[in-house]
């Protein structure tokens, strides 16, 4: 067993040795072409921040869908029950994009940090290296609550996105208008998640915008 545990830990670490040697190449290749980790992170952030618009939009635009469903008897609910299914099927896509650009924020703001840390130690001045160690937890202080604040906004997506995946998955197999009128009670909570993810959604954006907006 333990000898098993051992090949498995050299395997993880194995791997994120690897993973830190690709991004030492990537990052060696950006600063040759004048772009730091700082630029890089403003992209991750900036990427990140359009992902959760889109994404809000996209629960939006599904919102709408599941109300029409409601709104309408007889041979229309087959077409827009596709409709709705298709908002479920992006806001999915969508929400993965977002954990995807925050893990990428995430990576290149650990190995920013890691370097700034490291090169503060190299300076010799007193006065200039307290300075910038300052700035360096300042910058972190902030960052900190800005990617806080973006998992929050997409930790509210998932319930958003199972209530929404039961009603599709219920609808499918019960597409008729007294099937569906046992839905609505269901359909007020998801539209109220749905307002209040929206609303959580555009604090991080703005979070996001001010942070990139400080950064050094």
């Amino acid at each position: 067993m333990r000898s098993l545990v051992f090949v498995l830990t050299a395997l993880v670490l194995s791997q994120v040795a690897c993973a830190s040697k690709a991004r030492d190449v990537m990052y060696s290749a950006y600063e040759k072409v004048g772009i730091q980790k700082r630029d890089l992170l403003k992209k991750r952030i900036n990427t990140a921040r359009d992902d959760q618009k889109e994404a809000s939009e996209t629960f939006t635009d599904a919102l709408e869908r599941l109300r029409a469903v409601y709104g309408v008897n007889g041979g229309e609910l087959e077409k827009r029950y596709d409709k709705l299914k298709s908002s479920y099927d992006q806001a999915t896509d969508d929400a993965q994009d977002v954990h995807r650009s925050i893990e990428k924020v995430e990576t290149v703001a650990g190995d920013l940090f890691k370097e700034w840390e490291k090169e503060d130690g190299e300076i010799q001045s007193a006065d200039l290296r307290a300075k910038s160690r300052s700035q360096l937890n300042e910058t972190k202080k902030r960052y900190d609550a800005m990617i806080s604040s973006l998992k929050q906004a997409e930790s509210r997506m998932q319930p958003v996105l199972a209530a929404f995946k039961d009603q599709v998955l219920y609808m499918k197999h019960n597409l008729n208008a007294q099937a569906i009128a046992s839905l609505k009670g269901e359909s007020a909570t998801i539209e109220k998640n749905i307002n209040q993810l929206v609303e959580r959604m555009n604090q991080s954006i703005k979070e996001a915008d001010d942070f990139v907006a400080r950064l050094p």
